[in-house]
């Protein structure tokens, strides 16, 4: 059995419901990134990194939601979360998923993370103060050029819509109003419909 470190309000959720649309064999186990659990050596002998996702799986361990979320479509093909016999389409998914990784991600970042990037306190609000701006940018190449609805890669559902779904789910707390972009806003009103979604919900809302 797989074993899924998650937190809530993070970008483990994209995983976790991707393991719950696959129909996985996984163990979910919160990490109170609050307390700093993440910082612990038991953690750290699991990721390194100190953050959320960790998957572990039968041949070792894996980190980084973009990689997991691969992982999972390969090994649950049955699933059809990704095109995993056309390359072409594959890596479309792939360079979604890296877009949301590699820019949005790190944009929402800027918010509370600042001292990732700059210890002067200036520099830190100049970075929170850019947030919604980014984040509307953002999420505006998604709305006009990247989505093509009724799901992010057309009429199929893939590792993409959890990833989606996970981070629109902060627009609000970046003060970034989501019916600003209408395909995204049904999008992530319909995730919430799906069970596999509301599932994974309960658990991580779940109060420990």
């Amino acid at each position: 059995m797989m074993k899924l470190y998650y937190a809530p309000v993070t970008c483990s959720l994209a995983s976790h419901i991707a393991l719950e649309e696959a129909g996985a064999d996984y163990e979910p186990i919160r990490v109170d990134i609050r307390s700093g659990q993440q910082q612990s050596p038991e953690y750290l002998a699991l990721n390194p990194k100190g953050r959320v996702p960790t998957l572990v799986t039968e041949r070792g361990i894996l980190t980084e939601t973009p990689a997991i979320l691969a992982y999972i479509a390969q090994t649950h093909r049955a699933a059809e979360l990704a095109p995993i016999d056309d390359p072409f389409a594959l890596g479309e998914v792939q360079a979604f998923n890296s877009y949301l990784c590699s820019t949005v991600h790190v944009g929402h970042a800027h918010r509370m993370r600042g001292g990732r990037w700059a210890d002067d306190a200036e520099a830190r609000a100049s970075m929170t103060a850019k947030v919604a701006q980014n984040m509307g940018d953002y999420f505006g190449v998604i709305e006009s050029r990247m989505f093509r609805g009724p799901w992010v890669m057309g009429d199929h559902y893939t590792i993409a819509d959890p990833y989606l779904f996970t981070i629109s789910n902060w627009l609000e707390g970046d003060g970034v109003d989501i019916k600003r972009f209408p395909k995204v806003a049904d999008h992530f009103a319909r995730m919430k419909t799906r069970p596999a979604v509301a599932k994974v919900l309960e658990v991580v809302n779940a109060k420990v």
